[in-house]
């Protein structure tokens, strides 16, 4: 299947697996990429752009495949290294960026320098816009089934897409929600050019996490995720457990003298808890309501083979085949 997103990053499918926080292990990334995707290792889960320098050259050992690193430009207390990250990317021979959160502006002349092509998650058609405006070469249009942060517009996949085709002139992928067959060969009617699959890539055999993280994907339907944060304007979907359910009765409760500060039990350092050791109500984790959707544990590379196959049917047999011949 060939899209101006394969054309652009070298890759079979146009499937790309988003960054995600302690997630996006080399690992996880080459296994994606082997599987004809592209993978993405998340540098901020490194704890310096030198663990992040290791991550991708053992990634470069585990495929010769283009694969790419998320950047995620996010207020913090001790701002990361940004200008050692970028080196770091750069000096390793990496091929595409994802850059998410903040403005990326700052570090796209040394990423375009090196001929490295960035691709930035957007949560509203007028933040891809101004991607397109300062020379982002590609969007990942965010909707608000994600998981991670939706933004605070609050619009789904089923406007969202459809508006970013009537005003983007550079290519873009449908991100939340993305699951399967059915998800690509819809993304692709609304104008993307492929899909980005977060919580669908965690419940994988090579996902570098606990395997009841694993699990409780599988098991959790499409009204087991919760909103939290949306007081503080930094509203993020997580699966629900026993620490989200007390984070949301906190928010209740203090209303609008809600600080960082009361919350800060649930959500700060609480994903290698939960990733690596699987203390499943450790705190708040990112899932998407795509949950719902997700059924098995495949390899990445059944569920990338299973993903466009579906997709192909439906293209040939189901909509080919309500056209009058």
């Amino acid at each position: 299947m060939k899209t101006k997103i394969t054309e652009m990053f070298g890759i079979q499918h146009p499937i790309i697996q988003g960054g995600m926080h302690h997630v996006g292990y080399a690992e996880l990334a080459a296994a994606v990429s082997n599987a004809g995707g592209l993978g993405i290792i998340t540098a901020l889960t490194q704890p310096s752009p030198e663990a992040l320098a290791e991550e991708i050259r053992r990634c470069h050992e585990m495929t010769d495949k283009p694969f790419g690193v998320n950047v995620t430009f996010l207020p913090s207390v001790n701002t990361p290294d940004y200008p050692g990250y970028i080196k770091a990317i750069i000096d390793g021979g990496v091929k595409v960026v994802e850059t998410a959160g903040n403005n990326p502006q700052q570090v796209l002349p040394p990423l375009q320098e090196a001929g490295i092509k960035v691709i930035h998650k957007c949560t509203s058609v007028r933040h891809a816009l101004k991607a397109e405006s300062i020379g982002c070469d590609a969007a990942s249009v965010d909707g608000f089934e994600c998981g991670g942060h939706p933004g605070e517009d609050d619009v789904p996949n089923f406007i969202l897409l459809p508006r970013a085709a009537e005003e983007l002139t550079i290519p873009f992928v449908a991100s939340g929600g993305m699951a399967n067959g059915r998800s690509l060969t819809a993304a692709l009617a609304m104008g993307a050019e492929g899909m980005n699959m977060g919580t669908r890539f965690i419940a994988t055999q090579e996902a570098p996490v606990h395997e009841r993280v694993k699990q409780a994907i599988v098991a959790a339907s499409e009204l087991d995720t919760r909103l939290v944060m949306r007081p503080l304007r930094n509203t993020e979907r997580v699966l629900t457990n026993e620490a989200v359910e007390r984070l949301l009765e906190k928010e209740k409760r203090l209303g609008d003298d809600l600080k960082f500060e009361d919350i800060i039990d649930e959500v700060a350092g609480v994903y290698p808890r939960i990733m690596k050791e699987g203390e499943m109500d450790a705190g708040a984790w990112s899932c998407g309501m795509v949950a719902g959707l997700i059924h098995d544990v495949p390899t990445v590379k059944e569920l990338i083979d299973r993903t466009m196959a579906e997709s192909e049917a439906l293209i040939r047999d189901r909509l080919a085949g309500m056209l009058d011949s």
